[in-house]
């Protein structure tokens, strides 16, 4: 006879419930070292740079994205420039929560040594039009 400890078993339904109910948890259940809940989204070019900008206006929390209009590489950045950096994202995906990008481990101290950023995309205004311009700067998300 099997005892259970009280202990959820892991399986498929816990996982999910696990992912939709934690807003820090990226998608293979690990907590993202930053996240930024979106309220709203923003395309803009100027000065020869595209830029497309996540916001949470609640606690002036953001994500850039940078790229020269004719392309190269993206600039990224959170909350302040001094968290930025040039080629800085190792891999960015979108999920049922949002992005989820992932920061070259050589330049994680740029990124007070984050290695995992979420940007929840549930309440963002505008982010279809900010997801295309992210695939048209060359990010697959």
């Amino acid at each position: 006879m099997h005892i259970n400890q009280g202990h959820a078993p892991e399986n498929d339904v816990v996982k999910e419930r696990q992912t939709a109910y934690a807003p820090d948890r990226m998608e293979d259940g690990k907590m993202a070292d930053i996240v930024v809940k979106a309220g709203y989204a923003t395309v803009t070019a100027e000065d020869g740079r595209r830029f497309v900008g996540f916001v949470d206006p609640k606690r002036d929390d953001y994500v850039l994205f940078s790229q020269p209009l004719d392309g190269g590489p993206i600039w990224f950045e959170v909350n302040d420039e001094g968290f930025g950096a040039e080629d800085a994202l190792d891999a960015l995906t979108l999920g049922p929560l949002g992005l989820e990008a992932t920061i070259r481990p050589a330049l994680s101290g740029r990124f007070g040594y984050a290695g995992t950023v979420a940007v929840r995309l549930k309440t963002c205004e505008g982010a279809e039009a900010a997801l295309t311009a992210l695939r048209e700067m060359g990010l697959t998300v």
